[in-house]
């Protein structure tokens, strides 16, 4: 028995101690103390667990290094490098802090320091801290000091590596001299320094410049205010906002995120490619964001001095208007490399002059001069009087323009961009001057020809349409008057009055550059839908009527007639068609970020809407409805009414869209029945009246928006939604939840602590009093707006149309009691009768 008491005691003794320690650690797991070692198997992890420092083995490597990696990553994703280049070949090895502030890692077997950091400041050390950031940042300072950049001792942030990542600065400290540069590692399984670097170069006006050793091999071009003009698509997005600071202290690059629950970085691979990368959560993997070198134009200089490059033309070199091949038998062999002269030569002659060249990326500015203060005026003049000057821009695009640009010699590494390019002046000689203002003069004097004869054609085709009309009127005014039962398109759109933008078909070919795979945002039931950019910059959406879509000419027509009388800051806005042969199109405004399906059922991006977002979403799309149902020229009935079909612009304003279902009442009819073989809509959202009977009504929508509110508060598709031991799908689970007083279950777990409790739960009952089994018992889109704005009782639901979800036996099947597909549902036009 003693010795039994003495073992137990023992235990308890060892319990107590590990509890302690584990506490201890713990507490300070993102701090190491002057003296305190950070071993193998051990590490700091900052204080909301985004970051871990410690040592790993890269890749296939059996070398140790002390890095820096998201915490929260499976796949372990180095973003820092202690020891890059003087690796450890065993696990006998240690990180410390010593009382000098300096980092040090040691081979405890040989007691050799194989890298240690540096103190950065001349003034004695007491009790240095080692502490890892939520940011990434590894910083030494002195306990009881205000922490900030001037008291620091140390910081990694200072010591750029691979990774760019949010807060790190790239570029120059121009009082100490000292530059922040990418460099690449050696492969993937050797974070040594590779052979790449990514550098902001200061030599005339700053611009960024990847390089192999010292040969150029992209060059992303100096900053114009808004971005880099090598990359026309850098734009303002939902994830981080960037910057450039350009003053006498210093110039940088910096991003930072907007959400913080995203993680982002901008890498520098072993190949000399700079690539972002986003984490999916919900696929557990990086996805690569944009890369800005993708094509032959993104190479450094391969069109030679004042040659442009093209991708879009074959070859894709070509010489700016006013110059010619330096040597034509080269050039016309695929050797750019001369690149292009002045067709006439300038000799400084006073009338010299500069045309305006449009969507460029500017030359190399190593031969450049810049003055932020002047207007574009001055700078042409002191352009004019230097005859060395070549060339004169902005310098600062951003509204309002100003800075003034120079360039002296020759213009290399042009490039030519379809849309967002930015504007060069470039000095050419007056007969070149005049020869390219008559050419355009010639042109100009063409499209007048052409207008003027299109408008003659015009204007005969509508006295023949007019003349047409008339007789046919005139001819159905003798006939007896069929009476219809709701509406058909394609026997009533010879009626209508269009007034609709018809498209020609190879404008849309240029503006969705042949319809490539890049600009293809998506396909539904109508067919696939492409993004495009018009010639006066205005992005728009095409919606391509597939050979094997399930719609047809009758949708299409539908849609053409319905949604060009439709005009609501909560509908999406058709701009025009484009029907050539085969060929119908339907060309929307674009919107940047697409449907509001793309957010709320995606795990990582379902964050970035907060419950203010998804309230206002709601009732911009409850107002979208009131007017189709109530204040339009035609009341119309959408029938397709779903989360895929809500687009959201860039303020994230919700859009109602897809009306090729959509069919509009006249005076008082408030009720119509399809064939049941003609049943459209998307399951999960069709009212029971209409899915069994084929009856319609606004009351139809109305349902439909009962289901869109639910699935935006939950995260969760109705249709997909299966739980675990009621078996109900998404509104059966709300119904159910409603009647224990537990509705604020059904919250998405992502919104937090943004929610506002009263309009949740107000949202709720709501959309449960839209998906009530009998028509008559739903609210009109008037009822629901006043309901969701005022603080007043509600009336209690009753039992919900088409709750019950799968069988038990179907549901055992489900590995949670939610629903995880995150598939877009396709509307459906054909269905059999019941």
């Amino acid at each position: 028995m003693k010795e039994r008491r003495e073992i137990y005691t023992t235990l308890i003794f060892r319990i107590v101690v590990v509890c302690y320690v584990s506490i201890t650690y713990t507490f300070a797991a993102d701090i190491v103390s002057a003296n305190q070692a950070v071993r193998y198997n051990e590490t700091i992890v900052s204080h909301q667990e985004t970051f871990e420092l410690g040592f790993f083995s890269p890749g296939k490597s059996m070398n140790l290094y002390v890095g820096i990696w998201y915490k929260k990553v499976p796949n372990r994703t180095v973003i820092w490098v202690a020891n890059r280049n003087t690796p450890l070949t065993d696990t006998n090895c240690e990180l410390t802090l010593t009382f000098q502030g300096v980092l040090v890692i040691r081979n405890t077997t040989a007691g050799k320091v194989v890298w240690s950091s540096s103190n950065l400041t001349s003034a004695p050390v007491k009790n240095p801290i080692g502490q890892l950031l939520d940011t990434g940042n590894f910083i030494i300072y002195e306990e009881g000091v205000n922490i900030n950049q001037e008291s620091l001792i140390w910081q990694s942030f200072d010591y750029v590596q691979h990774t760019l990542y949010p807060g790190v600065k790239l570029g120059w400290d121009l009082g100490t001299g000292n530059e922040k540069h990418l460099t690449s590692w050696k492969s993937e399984d050797d974070p040594a320094i590779g052979e790449y670097t990514c550098s902001i170069d200061i030599r005339g006006y700053p611009q960024i410049m990847i390089k192999k050793g010292l040969e150029i091999i992209s060059r992303g071009g100096p900053w114009n205010g808004l971005r880099y003009t090598g990359s026309p698509n850098m734009a303002p997005n939902w994830f981080y906002n960037f910057t450039f600071v350009l003053n006498q202290r210093e110039i940088y690059y910096e991003y930072n995120l907007i959400n913080t629950l995203v993680y982002t970085r901008l890498v520098l691979q072993p190949t000399g490619r700079i690539e972002r990368f986003f984490w999916t959560g919900s696929k557990q993997e990086w996805n690569l964001y944009f890369s800005p070198q993708t094509d032959l134009c993104d190479q450094y200089a391969v069109c030679g001095p004042f040659g442009s490059c093209n991708i879009g033309k074959s070859p894709v070199c070509e010489c700016l208007k006013g110059f010619e091949p330096t040597s034509p038998d080269q050039w016309r062999d695929a050797d750019w490399s001369q690149g292009c002269r002045h067709t006439t030569p300038l000799d400084c002659n006073p009338a010299e002059g500069f045309h305006k060249y449009l969507n460029l990326k500017l030359p190399d500015t190593r031969e450049s001069w810049y003055d932020q203060t002047m207007s574009l005026t001055e700078c042409e003049k002191m352009c004019k009087t230097n005859c060395s000057c070549t060339a004169y821009t902005h310098s600062n695009i951003s509204e309002p323009a100003s800075g003034c640009l120079l360039w002296f010699g020759n213009l290399t590494d042009l490039r030519t961009f379809t849309e967002h390019g930015d504007t060069l002046y470039i000095r050419l000689s007056a007969s070149e001057l005049d020869s390219i203002e008559n050419s355009r003069k010639s042109r100009a004097a063409r499209r007048v020809r052409v207008i003027v004869l299109i408008a003659f054609v015009v204007l005969i085709i509508i006295v023949l349409l007019c003349i047409y009309r008339f007789y046919s009127k005139r001819q159905r005014n003798q006939e007896t008057p069929i009476k219809e039962s709701g509406y058909d398109p394609e026997i009533r759109s010879d009626d209508e009055d269009l007034e609709l933008p018809v498209f020609g078909m190879s404008t849309i070919l240029k503006a969705t550059n042949n319809f490539s795979v890049n600009a293809k945002l998506g396909e539904g039931g109508f067919g696939p839908v492409y993004k495009g950019a018009l010639e006066d910059g205005q992005e728009i959406a095409v919606k391509r009527l597939a050979k094997t879509s399930t719609q047809g000419l009758r949708e299409f027509k539908n849609e053409v007639i319905s949604i060009s009388k439709l005009q609501h800051r909560n509908l999406v806005k058709l701009l025009g068609c484009c029907i050539e042969g085969a060929e119908k199109m339907l060309i929307y405004e674009y919107m940047p970020n697409k449907g509001l399906d793309s957010f709320i059922f995606d795990k990582t991006r379902s964050k970035l809407l907060d419950w203010s977002a998804r309230y206002r979403i709601i009732n911009g799309i409850a107002r979208g409805l009131l007017y189709l149902h109530q204040d339009s020229r035609l009341r119309f009935i959408h029938r397709d009414l779903k989360v895929s079909n809500i687009l959201l612009d860039m303020d994230m304003n919700p859009k109602i869209s897809d009306f090729g279902m959509a069919r509009p009442f006249t005076g008082n009819q408030i009720e119509a029945n399809t064939n049941t073989n003609r049943v459209v809509g998307t399951y999960g959202y069709m009212a029971p009246e209409y899915a069994g009977d084929g009856i319609f009504s606004t009351k139809s929508d109305v349902y439909s928006f009962g289901v869109l509110v639910l699935e935006t508060v939950c995260g969760e598709k109705n249709r997909r939604f299966v739980h675990k031991e009621h078996c109900n799908n998404l509104i059966g689970h709300a119904w159910v939840l409603h009647n224990e007083g537990k509705s604020l279950q059904l919250v998405a777990k992502c919104l937090g602590e943004s929610i506002n409790v009263s309009q949740v739960q107000r949202s709720i009952h709501v959309s449960l009093l839209c998906v009530q089994r009998h028509p008559d018992d739903r609210p009109t889109m008037t009822s629901v707006i006043l309901m969701l704005g005022s603080e007043g009782p509600l009336p209690s639901p009753k039992e919900p149309g088409f709750y019950v979800g799968k069988t038990k036996q179907n549901a055992t099947q489900s590995s949670s009691s939610r629903g995880t597909s995150s598939n877009n549902e396709l509307s459906i036009s054909m269905l059999d009768g019941r």
